[in-house]
């Protein structure tokens, strides 16, 4: 079962891209900001990570700079999942790191054609 951290100070958003998750049978784990993401990376580097940008602590950004330098930081793929949709924004994202990049708000639709195109399903 592939395993998918959960990066967003909403719980709201953190409760439903859980629910899609599961239904597509990957074992989730939560984090409220990039600080407790990259904590729990440190724990157990997962296979993807659902990120959002805006968060207090650490933002998704340093986030992802930082969690691809640790060992196995370069392996699990990075879906951003903001409001932050202009160009500037998803150009810094992929530069840092990320796969892919969805606009808040997603469905079970949106999320499972991602995570298939980048070879997650």
């Amino acid at each position: 079962m592939k395993s998918c951290l959960i990066v967003d100070d909403s719980k709201v958003i953190r409760m439903v891209a859980k629910k899609i998750l599961h239904e597509l049978s990957f074992k989730t784990e939560e984090a409220e900001d990039g600080a407790q993401a990259l904590e729990a990376c440190k724990r157990s580097m997962p296979d993807a990570v659902l990120l959002d940008w805006n968060m207090p602590v650490m933002n998704g950004i340093d986030f992802l700079r930082e969690m691809r330098k640790l060992p196995g930081g370069d392996h699990p793929i990075v879906v951003f999942c903001t409001t932050e949709n202009d160009i500037e924004h998803i150009q810094e994202a992929i530069t840092a790191g990320a796969n892919e990049y969805i606009m808040k708000p997603f469905d079970s639709e949106i999320l499972q054609a991602k995570f298939s195109q980048v070879g997650l399903l």
